[in-house]
């Protein structure tokens, strides 16, 4: 067998693989789409088919009506959560991680080095330490109180991520704008921040994904329904005695979709900031 053949089997193969990769992984929220689609008894019929016999809309014009489904209520809270959250802990992570990569100060080595410590322990530690600031501070039961958990929770990786992208920026730019009269936090806006664009825009997805989809504080530190987030309101959705598994299935993609779309319309920078991320120049 030539190389080339050989070649060509090895590409064969690895799109055979691809393919059904992505069958197995697709396949559940294919499912979950039919299942939008189909009746409420043909949802839960003993006979399932893949496809609806009756195809039908009523499940995504009932998670619209706020009697049933307070969906835009929800979409709402959890915009104003992840938007802000993920905006504040760019914004910081922007000036943490630039004094981790271009400033010289004692303990900067052990403060980076910090930042993998974070990895070992589980979210789920912050529950209670975190409870007690936000009680003590009387912000309890309001989106505040999400917007600073959020940023507890993605600061530390926005900072991490941020660095490796600000430490593929060379130095002699910056010597070359304080030459020509500029101070650090000019530096830092009018001349890191434009060059480290794609790392920008991968942290902000970052952030906006882990606000958009977190279910363990908002359920904590939410009690009020008006308050829910997009996941606190499926829960409740999926919690109610006359369920519908077309309705289920319904709010669940809605809920994903502004997460794909996001991605989507930003994977163009992501991709290239990934690249610059993991090479130091």
């Amino acid at each position: 067998m030539t190389a080339n053949n050989r070649k060509l089997l090895g590409r064969v193969g690895f799109y055979i693989g691809l393919a059904l990769f992505l069958l197995v992984t697709l396949f559940p929220f294919f499912v979950m789409l039919m299942t939008s689609f189909k009746s409420s008894q043909e949802a839960i019929s003993l006979h399932p088919t893949i496809f609806p016999q009756a195809w039908t809309l009523q499940h995504y014009i009932d998670i619209f009506n706020p009697l049933i489904f307070p969906f835009l209520t929800y979409f709402k809270n959890s915009l104003v959560v992840s938007l802000t959250s993920s905006a504040i802990a760019v914004l910081i992570g922007i000036l943490g991680a630039y004094a981790l990569s271009k400033l010289r100060f004692k303990g900067r080595m052990t403060i980076n080095a910090s930042f993998y410590a974070v990895y070992m322990f589980s979210g789920i530690l912050l529950v209670v330490p975190l409870f007690k600031i936000i009680t003590a501070l009387g912000i309890y039961d309001t989106e505040l109180a999400l917007i600073i958990t959020m940023v507890t929770q993605t600061l530390p990786t926005a900072v991490f991520m941020l660095k490796s992208y600000f430490d593929t920026i060379p130095d002699e730019i910056e010597e070359a704008a304080m030459m020509d009269g500029l101070n650090r936090l000019q530096i830092i806006f009018y001349i890191t921040v434009p060059l480290a664009i794609s790392g920008l825009v991968s942290v902000f997805v970052y952030c906006f994904m882990v606000a958009w989809n977190d279910y363990l504080f908002a359920s904590i530190f939410l009690s009020s329904s008006e308050n829910f987030t997009l996941p606190v309101g499926l829960s409740t959705l999926f919690s109610t005695p006359d369920y519908v598994w077309g309705r289920m299935m319904a709010a669940s993609l809605v809920t994903a979709l502004p997460v794909v779309v996001m991605y989507a319309l930003s994977e163009r920078f992501i991709k290239s900031g990934l690249t610059a991320g993991g090479v130091k120049g």
